[in-house]
């Protein structure tokens, strides 16, 4: 099955281990961000994946495209060309310090592309699903006008859309998410969000949890999902439910609702992880989902996929999940005691 996604990837830039930016003699490098990982992690669940996107033809340029190759994703719609590459820089948190992002992304390549530069109809034959983030549009008027095109692109293929609304306070205000998200929705079949998300980028609140105390109001997420479903029509809708107890031990579960979910609440298995890189753990999710309702029996086993889909890649460094569906579906199963395997 074949899966796109469309947004940028970043250089990532970042202390090793637990040191600070302004202690370290010595940055380690990767690539990731939103759409990207969620491309990489498909491809590892065996899917046909291709990311969209436009990356400088320099060196940086092709490291990025070599390790988007390493691990399965098709870069035959990545358009070469622009001035640079997006780079943030990650602090990673330990404990009571929570981890820390910096962006050094204006002007980047892919916020240049233009629909014309990409063969759309070509990128989308035989396409089941297509994947965004909120992330995107809110790098500027041109990623809004792109991704609204590959939008339409998607739907005239007959693809399912999936967005993570994924609101980044760094990159817009709310009330410039909002206008822009809202209308969006009309091309989404299925939502992914957190608490912050939904009201950030869409104005809906998640009653009284509160995630820094570690307190879900289980009830109110249902009922948000409940509201989201009924106001913009989606398929169904996935809630992400973190418990930040520090940022080195949180709690993980979701939420479904769709159809099914009408008659039974669906909520997942909840695991509590020692964080070991938790960004790229709501992308994990996502991926775990798509390839779940892609390929799973019913929704509820594509919830559980991506719950323990994403569980995992906590524990991985850098942004991709680098995991097998086997490894996820031992986790399913309760191999969860992280015993050497020999």
């Amino acid at each position: 099955m074949k899966v796109v996604t469309f947004g940028e990837i970043m250089l990532r830039l970042s202390p090793p281990g637990h040191r600070r930016l302004v202690q370290t003699p010595s940055l380690d490098v990767s690539f990731g961000g939103g759409e990207a990982n969620v491309a990489v992690a498909l491809a590892g669940f065996g899917l046909d994946s291709v990311f969209l996107s436009k990356i400088p033809r320099h060196e940086i340029g092709q490291a990025c495209v070599n390790a988007l190759r390493r691990y399965g994703v098709s870069d035959r719609f990545i358009v070469r060309g622009g001035e640079r590459l997006g780079v943030y820089f990650l602090e990673t948190g330990a404990s009571q310090r929570g981890s820390k992002v910096l962006y050094d992304r204006a002007g980047s390549a892919v916020t240049t592309l233009l629909p014309e530069e990409v063969d759309l109809e070509a990128a989308f034959e035989g396409a089941s699903w297509f994947h965004w983030t909120g992330i995107t549009p809110a790098l500027g008027e041109t990623p809004r006008r792109m991704l609204e095109e590959t939008c339409r692109a998607a739907r005239r293929a007959g693809a399912s859309i999936s967005c993570d609304l994924n609101f980044r306070a760094k990159l817009w205000t709310e009330q410039e998410a909002q206008a822009v998200m809202r209308p969006l929705m009309k091309y989404v079949d299925v939502c992914i969000a957190n608490e912050e998300d939904a009201e950030r980028s869409l104005g809906l609140r998640a009653g009284a949890s509160d995630v820094e105390a570690a307190t879900l109001d289980e009830e109110a997420y249902f009922g948000l999902a409940r509201t989201l479903r009924e106001a913009y029509g989606f398929r169904a809708v996935a809630i992400t439910l973190r418990e930040s107890f520090s940022a080195s031990m949180n709690g993980w579960s979701a939420l479904l609702h769709d159809e099914e979910a009408c008659r039974a609440p669906q909520r997942s298995a909840r695991y509590e992880i020692r964080l070991v890189d938790r960004v790229g753990g709501g992308d994990a999710f996502a991926a775990g989902l798509i390839a779940g309702l892609l390929t799973r029996e019913d929704s509820r086993e594509a919830l559980e996929f991506a719950v323990a889909a994403s569980c995992l890649k906590q524990t991985i460094p850098g942004d991709f999940n680098l995991v097998s569906t086997q490894e996820v579906e031992n986790l399913m199963r309760g191999s969860g005691s992280g015993r050497v395997q020999r």
